[in-house]
């Protein structure tokens, strides 16, 4: 299934069960901002803090398996230069 945002087409990925959710494809929106490269817009938002900050509210909001003590050193790991967070992390 695709949904049309401002003129950009993204694919949902639609779940079989309703307990997981659907998906929203982050590379076709990250191809709006560079669409030689969306994997580096990707990269380049998992390192932001408000991504992480994002990503542990949703979590813990929706994952009742959610291990907060894993991700305070993501966190605050993410203030650094060199940090990095791929997807499967």
């Amino acid at each position: 299934m695709k949904i049309n945002a401002n003129g950009t087409e993204i694919s949902v990925i639609l779940s079989d069960s309703n307990q997981e959710g659907d998906y929203i494809s982050l590379t076709d929106i990250a191809k709006k901002k560079n669409p030689r490269d969306p994997a580096g817009v990707v990269a380049n938002w998992l390192r932001s803090r408000n991504t992480i900050d994002f990503l542990g509210l949703w979590e813990s909001m929706n994952n009742p398996n959610f291990k907060l003590l894993e991700f305070e050193e993501f966190r605050y790991a993410s203030g650094a230069n060199a940090f990095t967070l791929s997807p499967q992390q």
